[in-house]
């Protein structure tokens, strides 16, 4: 009897063995070379989208996800050998990736943005930006779902990139030079020929001023107690805070030596007897 059964065990493991061996062995090596043949085309995509001058950290992410597509279709084509009914997995893993989708659906936004961000470069790691009207900074990083920020102060502002995208971006040194935008108010009574000649002999001195680029002072605005002078000497966008302070700091030393008055807010009262 327990030789029967040991008979009956063995003939139905070979049979198993001839029915099932030949798929399983077809099935590993499907697998391997699938999966050999995905990492090919993951690089050649990579290198094609990166000789096309799309961005590194794009064409890594864009080349991962599609390997990681082009693997679930090996491992789909795989199960279809055992007679695994694909069509069924494939609606439920859809149902499921709607069910995420719908609980991220903030994430899923910040991803879209950090996408469109890496895209249309609007700007790049070390470029000084604003956005919106109150957060300026260099950036840092630009990551799938937030933008790092450093201060001049030192701070990090970690910037959702949703509210980025929809925000207005202001790359103040995207250009490799930018312009300092600068005001300095006189008195009514003072010399505006005599401010000009300080404000633009200050610029000349300034070391982080490009002496190529133009140079000139003019009257912007005829204010309640000065009168505003403007100017706007450019430097390189990393000089663009060394820039700013040195002029403030040496055009109010020079307009003291000069007896140029910088007034400040005050208001005139006539009285008249009844």
């Amino acid at each position: 009897m327990e030789l029967h059964k040991a008979g009956y065990y063995a003939d139905k493991a070979l049979e198993l063995t001839l029915e099932y061996g030949p798929k399983v062995i077809l099935a590993i090596v499907t697998l391997v070379i699938g999966f050999w043949i995905v990492g090919r085309i993951t690089k050649i995509l990579k290198k094609v989208m990166q000789k096309g001058g799309l961005d590194e950290s794009l064409s890594k992410f864009l080349g991962s996800l599609a390997g990681m597509l082009l693997k679930v279709m090996v491992v789909l084509s795989v199960a279809g050998m055992f007679g695994v009914n694909t069509t069924s997995f494939i609606a439920i893993l859809s149902a499921l990736m709607v069910g995420v989708g719908m609980a991220l659906n903030g994430t899923i936004g910040h991803f879209a943005s950090g996408v469109m961000i890496m895209i249309f470069r609007p700007f790049k790691v070390n470029d000084l930006v604003e956005i919106g009207d109150s957060r300026m900074g260099t950036v840092e990083a630009i990551n799938a779902f937030n933008t790092t920020l450093k201060t001049l102060d030192n701070k990090r502002i970690i910037v959702g990139n949703a509210d980025i995208t929809s925000n207005t971006i202001t790359n103040i040194s995207g250009q490799g030079i930018v312009g300092v935008e600068l005001t300095f108010g006189i008195a009514y009574g003072a010399s505006i020929d005599k401010a000009r000649e300080v404000i633009l002999k200050v610029a000349e001195s300034c070391p982080y001023i490009l002496k190529e680029e133009p140079k000139g002072v003019v009257v912007a605005e005829l204010a309640d107690s000065s009168v505003n002078l403007a100017t706007r000497p450019f430097c390189k966008s990393e000089d663009y805070w060394d820039t700013r302070f040195f002029m403030q700091e040496n055009v109010k030393k020079e307009f003291d030596n000069a007896g140029v008055e910088m007034p400040f807010p005050q208001m005139d009262v006539h009285m008249q007897s009844s």
